[in-house]
C-alpha cells in the first residue's frame, strides 16, 4: 500500500475487534446460520413440496444459490474491512445506500426476532407442569399472548412484556461485552448446547410409536412434484433465508476475520453444518408429528400447523401432552429454540453495532447499549401488545421475502454484473482459501443466481401487490408491509449522507484493495513454494 494511506488506515483497522481465531468465527456463523427457521421452517416446506424430492431442488439451490452468496458475502466482508455501509462505500461510494438497507433490514428482523426468543423462553416454563392442558391453540393465542384484531395498541401482554424486556436486557449484555468477551463466549457454549438438546430429542422422538409414519411422510418422495415451478422456487428461497446471506450478517462476521482465514473453507464447513441441522431437525420433527398422527388416529397430512409459529407454539405442545414424558421433552425442546434464536439474533444485532461503530467510532460497549435501546423499546412497543402477533406476522413476510430478497438481487447485479467486481472478488477469495474460486463462481453470482433470485422478488412482491397477505386488512399491510420497506429505502439514502466520523474510516481507497489482493496472492505463491513470508509468521503467533 502507499504510505500515506497505509499511515492512516492502519490505526483505524487496529480499531476493529477480530476473532480469536478461524474455529470461533465457523462457530459463529453456525450458530448465526442455525435459527429458527432449521427447526420449525424447513420441514414443513420440505413436506409441502415433494417430501423427499424436496432434496433434488434443495440440493441444486444449496449449490447455485446459497454457496455463492455466501462466498460473495465472505469476499467483501474481508476484503473492505467493515460492516455493509462502509463495506459497499469502499468498493463504490455510490453503494452504501445498498449497505445501510442491509443494516435496516437487520434492524428490522431484530424488533420482532426477540420476540420469538421470548416466546420461547416463556414456553420452558410453561413445559414444566404442561400449563396449555388439552387446548395449546387457546393458551397461546388467547392465554398468553391475548392476541386481538389487526391494529396498533398499547395494550400489553404481561406473560410477553416480561420474557421480552430479559431478552433484551440479555442481549444488549452480550452484545455491549464486545467480539471476543461476548458473542465469542456466547457461541461457545449456546451451539454445543443446541446440538446436544437436539440429539437428545431426536434419539427419543424415534422411539414413539408412529414414528417410521412421520419419517416416511417426510421423505417418500413425490418425483411429479419436480415439474412445478413453485417448489424450486421454494427450494431457492428456503436455502437463500437459511444461510444468513445478502443482509450483512456474513460480511459482517468475515470483516473481522486474520487476513489469512480460509474463506472459501470456512464457507463449506458453515454451508455443510447449516444443512445437516436441517435435516436432523427435519427427522426430529416429523418423527413427533407421526406419533401425533398416531394417537389422533389420522395421518400427518391431515394434521394442520405443520410449519412455523404453529408448529412450534401450538401443533407440538399439543403433541407433547400426550407424550410419555413431555414435560421433559417440552423443556428441551423451547431451551432449543431459545438458543437457536438467541444466537442469530446477537448476528443480526452485530450488523447494525457493527455499523454504527463504523459511522461513528464508537467503542463495543456503548453501541450495544445504543442498539439495544434503540431496537429494544420500539419491539417492546409493537410486538409485547395485543396486535403483537399481526404486526409480526405480517412485517416478517414482507421484510423476508420483499426486503431480503431485494438486498440480495441489488448485490448481485449492482457488485458483479454492473460494477464487474467478480473477479476481483474471485481473485481475492482464491488468494486467502485453501482452494481457487474461479469462473463457475463469477458465472453463478453474475448471471445465475440473480436470474433466480428476481424471479422469486418479482413473484413474491406481485402477489402480495395483488392478493394481499392471509386477509389482513389493506391498511394494516400498507402500514405494516409496504410502509416499513419504504421507511427502510429512504433511511437508507439518509443515512448515506452523513459523514464519517471514526478515525481513517475513509482512507480504504479501491487501489489499497487491490495492492492488498497481489500481496496475498504474493504470499500464496510463496506459501506453496514451502517459503514462509516474514509477515505472515508475525500473524500466525
Amino acid at each position: 500500500m502507499t504510505s500515506g494511506t497505509a499511515g492512516s488506515a492502519a490505526p483505524a483497522a487496529a480499531q476493529r475487534e477480530r476473532w480469536g481465531g478461524r474455529t470461533i468465527f465457523i462457530v459463529a456463523a453456525i450458530s448465526s446460520a442455525i435459527g429458527l427457521g432449521n427447526i420449525w421452517r424447513f420441514p414443513g416446506v420440505a413436506y409441502d413440496n415433494g417430501g423427499g424430492a424436496f432434496l433434488i431442488p434443495y440440493l441444486a439451490a444449496f449449490l447455485t444459490a446459497g454457496i455463492p452468496v455466501l462466498f460473495l458475502d465472505y469476499a467483501i466482508g474481508h476484503r473492505y474491512r467493515a460492516a455493509p455501509p462502509l463495506a459497499f462505500r469502499r468498493l463504490n461510494k455510490k453503494l452504501e445506500p445498498l449497505g445501510w438497507w442491509q443494516v435496516l433490514v437487520c434492524y428490522v428482523i431484530i424488533t420482532y426476532y426477540a420476540v420469538v426468543v421470548a416466546w420461547a423462553g416463556a414456553y420452558v416454563f410453561f413445559s414444566g407442569n404442561l400449563a396449555w392442558g388439552d387446548d395449546a391453540a387457546g393458551f397461546f393465542t388467547a392465554d398468553f399472548l391475548r392476541a386481538g384484531d389487526p391494529g396498533f395498541t398499547l395494550s400489553f401482554s404481561p406473560g410477553v412484556l416480561l420474557a421480552l424486556l430479559v431478552v433484551w436486557v440479555v442481549a444488549t449484555v452480550v452484545l455491549a461485552l464486545g467480539l471476543r468477551r461476548g458473542l465469542e463466549v456466547a457461541n461457545r457454549v449456546t451451539l454445543p448446547a443446541l446440538v446436544v438438546l437436539f440429539v437428545i430429542i431426536v434419539i427419543y422422538s424415534l422411539t414413539l410409536d408412529g414414528a417410521v409414519d412421520g419419517l416416511n411422510a417426510f421423505f417418500t418422495p413425490d418425483w411429479a412434484a419436480l415439474a412445478q415451478p413453485g417448489v424450486w422456487i421454494a427450494a431457492y428461497g428456503h436455502i437463500f433465508f437459511s444461510f444468513s446471506v445478502a443482509f450483512g450478517i456474513m460480511l459482517t462476521y468475515s470483516s473481522y476475520l486474520k487476513r489469512k482465514s480460509d474463506l472459501a473453507g470456512s464457507g463449506l464447513v458453515v454451508a455443510f453444518a447449516n444443512c445437516s441441522f436441517e435435516i436432523l431437525a427435519g427427522i426430529g420433527v416429523f418423527a413427533t408429528l407421526g406419533f401425533l398422527a398416531f394417537t389422533a388416529g389420522s395421518t400427518v397430512g391431515e394434521l394442520e400447523g405443520l410449519s412455523g409459529v404453529l408448529l412450534a407454539f401450538v401443533t407440538f405442545p399439543t403433541l407433547l401432552a400426550e407424550m410419555p414424558g413431555g414435560n421433559v421433552i417440552g423443556v428441551l425442546f423451547f431451551l432449543s429454540l431459545v438458543f437457536a434464536g438467541f444466537t442469530s439474533l446477537l448476528s443480526l444485532m452485530q450488523v447494525v453495532t457493527g455499523a454504527i461503530q463504523d459511522k461513528t467510532g464508537l467503542k463495543p460497549a456503548p453501541a450495544g447499549i445504543l442498539v439495544g435501546l434503540a431496537a429494544g423499546i420500539p419491539s417492546i412497543l409493537l410486538y409485547a401488545t395485543t396486535n403483537g402477533l399481526n404486526a409480526l406476522d405480517v412485517v416478517d413476510a414482507f421484510i423476508n421475502n420483499v426486503g431480503v430478497v431485494a438486498s440480495a438481487v441489488l448485490m448481485l447485479v449492482l457488485v458483479c454484473l454492473v460494477g464487474r467486481k467478480a473477479p476481483e472478488l474471485s481473485a481475492h477469495l482464491s488468494a486467502v482459501s485453501s482452494f481457487t474460486v474461479g469462473r463457475l463462481w463469477r458465472l453463478f453470482v453474475t448471471w445465475i443466481t440473480p436470474a433466480v433470485l428476481l424471479v422469486i422478488l418479482a413473484r413474491g412482491a406481485w402477489d402480495y401487490a395483488v392478493n394481499g397477505y392471509d386477509e389482513y386488512p389493506a391498511w394494516f399491510l400498507g402500514v405494516a408491509g409496504w410502509g416499513m420497506l419504504a421507511l427502510i429505502a429512504v433511511l437508507a439514502f439518509a443515512l448515506s449522507y452523513q459523514r464519517y466520523r471514526r478515525p481513517g474510516a475513509d482512507d480504504f481507497t479501491p487501489d489499497d484493495a487491490r495492492e492488498l489482493a497481489a500481496e496475498l496472492a504474493s504470499e500464496r505463491a510463496a506459501q506453496n513454494g514451502h517459503t514462509r513470508p516474514a509477515d505472515e509468521e508475525g500473524d500466525r503467533r
